[in-house]
């Protein structure tokens, strides 16, 4: 599916969602929820990246490769750009990157398909794009030119 037909499923799924609550429970106490959400996930994401970048630092200190540090940076400042976002959804899926547990799941499930790219790309730039196509090899008796000219 395209980014930018997600993007639009996104965007209408948060709006029924946001006019749902303010059905419920009234459009002050909704845009109340929403401020409230958002300095609160922005606290969360405030701890989670500075508890990051010292597991990071301790990382390099101890001069080993900090993969899993420097992929969850990135996925704390996804969490931290979709707390931003005004909506309940967008929240829930920073939340959702912001618990530990659950960014090691998403940062696993990258990783693979990144190496699995990372594969086919490195196949493709060796072999070329392509299919195989099964065939056999048939040898051909030799033509012998015997009328040799030479070119003037």
């Amino acid at each position: 599916m395209p980014v930018f037909a997600l993007v639009l499923l996104g965007m209408f799924a948060e709006i029924a969602v946001m006019i749902a609550v303010g059905n419920a429970i009234g459009g002050l106490w909704m845009i109340a929820l929403l401020l409230v959400g958002t300095l609160v996930g922005l606290q969360l994401v405030r701890r989670q990246g500075a508890q990051t970048m010292a597991a990071f630092s301790e990382a390099v200190w101890k001069r080993q490769q900090p993969h899993q540090e420097m992929a969850d940076g990135v996925l704390i400042a996804a969490a931290g750009a979709l707390i931003m976002v005004p909506g309940f959804i967008s929240d829930v899926a920073a939340l959702f990157l912001l618990f530990p547990p659950t960014r090691r799941l998403v940062s696993r499930r990258i990783a693979r398909k990144a190496e699995a790219a990372a594969l086919k790309f490195e196949h493709d730039r060796r072999f070329g794009p392509g299919q195989v196509v099964e065939g056999e090899v048939v040898d051909v008796d030799p033509v012998v030119i015997t009328d040799r000219r030479e070119l003037t």
